[in-house]
């Protein structure tokens, strides 16, 4: 075995052996033994999470007739409270409080409450607001407070305290209430086990960009494949903070709003759930939002979502796998608290490629294991997209073909971002509830959104650290691809390998090259803006 093991040292050259000693020979294969064993560890970590996502897609198909039917009708409609919590919201807030006081509902048997904690404009312009629709004859009140105490969930908790409605319907700011969203909703709090129904989100600017897009396709296989297979086979599925509809005595029963993670409304939905309360889910029910129109808000919200997640995960699900709950509700709990750990994998994976590129050139050129590198490659990208997000296409818009050729593209957003949000759930697991931040809102569709934005980023007088690791890991993943060719054989991994590359670049010099942007033309209107004066002081 030692003879055997000095001569594959020899042949392969490695630099971290010396080929006539049978000790050190020893060791530098044990090494590649034991390295091989971890990634192959870390690969199948990765793997069960992706064939969890086809497991998804086949509870999907399986129930997809299992839809909620409403059974009875209110005689008399029930008094609803609306809430719309907002944080130095000024580009949106004007158009969710007039989109709300349009909703198709008897304003003696409505509430509306503006939850405003902002410290800049908004507060005039939600103020403004809630006067005029006051003098319409709506009873809406604008409820400030001086501190973010709770941030979202603790505004929500306050509004609570003074809401007359039996139900409770939460939007956030940049979102867009339909006119039939309480028409299309209320009737299935008919069943007194029911304790939240939820819309699905729509976007207001899919169309905008190729980043848009691929997020819309994101939250479409979350929406249309995630919470229909859950809620219709009978697993716990989750509020998403906005556009659905709460029983008051519901968030009561399960301890009210907490603060203790970044996402109260993951929290909140599996308290109830656990505490016997049914969730619905009606996807044909739409409500139209923003998405984040630039990498650096994009990324700001996934942070918050996977370290939300992860808090919610360590805080809960403990108590959740002690329980009686049957096992299939524990599974499916497992996966959809734990499913923010993938990101770990796949930066571990990440860094792991250039040994196993090695490996694959210079210790196995002609042996089976050399396939491990292109099976890998292939099953992360495949495990990460492909038939979920398919389907997800397929059933809103009865195609797929029209999908396709985003997945490339979504393949390699979901590389690049996994450092981003690998940062998120190490903070979660491990670290202190911190701030929260939310995600900016631009007012798309408006004429001066593109205003906003730049605004918003040129405030950031600096930038983070993050984006140049990021860039590194790209070059690094460059440096594993001309490593890879110097192979002299294309195989089916090194077309993915580029798609991992594109992924951290774009993610990295987007988030770089748009704050770079958004600081000098900021700058440059800061100069038009003086140029005036400077001209009446000359004629002076």
């Amino acid at each position: 075995m030692d003879h055997a093991l000095t001569l594959l040292s020899s042949q392969a050259g490695l630099p971290w052996c010396v080929a006539d000693s049978g000790a050190l020979s020893w060791t530098s294969g044990a090494f590649v033994t034991g390295f091989l064993i971890a990634y192959l560890v870390v690969l199948g970590m990765v793997c069960i999470y992706g064939l969890h996502r086809y497991q998804l897609v086949h509870l999907y198909y399986k129930y997809r007739r299992n839809i909620p039917r409403i059974t009875a009708c209110f005689r008399e409609r029930p008094r609803v409270t609306i809430q719309l919590p907002m944080y130095n919201e000024h580009a949106v807030a004007r158009r969710v409080i007039d989109a709300t006081c349009r909703i198709d509902y008897p304003k003696d048997r409505l509430q509306i409450q503006v939850l405003d904690d902002s410290t800049d404009e908004t507060v005039q312009i939600a103020r403004e607001a809630v006067n005029y629709w006051r003098a319409q004859g709506f009873d809406i009140e604008y409820i400030h407070r001086d501190n973010r105490a709770g941030y979202k969930a603790g505004a929500l908790a306050n509004g609570l305290k003074t809401a007359t409605g039996e139900f409770v319907l939460i939007f956030d700011a940049d979102f867009i209430p339909p006119p039939e969203i309480l028409a299309s909703t209320i009737d299935y709090f008919t069943d007194p086990s029911v304790g939240m129904v939820q819309a699905r989100w729509e976007h207001l600017n899919r169309d905008q960009s190729l980043l848009t897009k691929t997020q819309a396709i994101l939250l479409d296989g979350h929406f249309v494949i995630e919470h229909a297979a859950r809620n219709r086979s009978g697993r716990f599925m989750s509020f998403n903070g906005t556009a659905g509809m709460w029983r008051k005595s519901c968030i009561e029963d399960a301890g009210g709003w907490q603060h203790d993670t970044l996402t109260e409304d993951l929290d909140l939905s599996y308290r109830a759930q656990m505490r016997g309360w049914k969730f619905l889910f009606l996807p044909e029910v739409t409500s139209a939002a923003e998405l984040p129109p630039d990498m650096e808000a994009f990324k700001q919200q996934q942070y918050r979502w996977a370290k939300g997640g992860a808090q919610t995960c360590r805080k809960l699900l403990p108590t959740i796998l002690r329980s009686n709950l049957p096992k299939r509700i524990k599974m499916e709990a497992f996966f959809h608290l734990t499913s923010c750990t993938v990101y770990l994998y796949v930066v571990l994976l990440t860094i792991m490629l250039a040994p196993v590129v090695y490996i694959k050139v210079h210790i196995f050129p002609e042996a089976w294991e050399r396939y491990i590198f292109d099976a890998s490659i292939l099953l992360i990208a495949t495990c990460s997209a492909s038939m979920f997000y398919v389907a997800s296409q397929r059933a809103l818009f009865k195609t797929w073909t029209e999908s396709l050729k985003y997945l490339p593209f979504l393949m390699s957003l979901g590389i690049g971002i996994a450092f981003n949000n690998a940062r998120a759930v190490l903070d979660g697991l491990f670290g202190k509830s911190n701030e929260f931040v939310r995600t900016p809102k631009y007012g798309v569709g408006s004429g001066d959104w593109r205003q906003q934005l730049l605004l918003q980023r040129s405030r950031q007088k600096r930038i983070k650290w993050q984006p140049f690791v990021e860039l590194a890991i790209g070059l690094y993943l460059m440096a594993c691809l001309i490593m890879a060719l110097g192979d002299r054989r294309v195989t089916i991994g090194i077309p993915f390998l580029c798609l991992f590359m594109v992924g951290y670049l774009y993610v990295s010099l987007t988030t770089w090259f748009g704050h770079r942007f958004a600081v000098r033309e900021a700058g440059e209107e800061a100069e038009r803006a003086a140029l005036p004066v400077e001209r009446d002081e000359l004629r002076k």
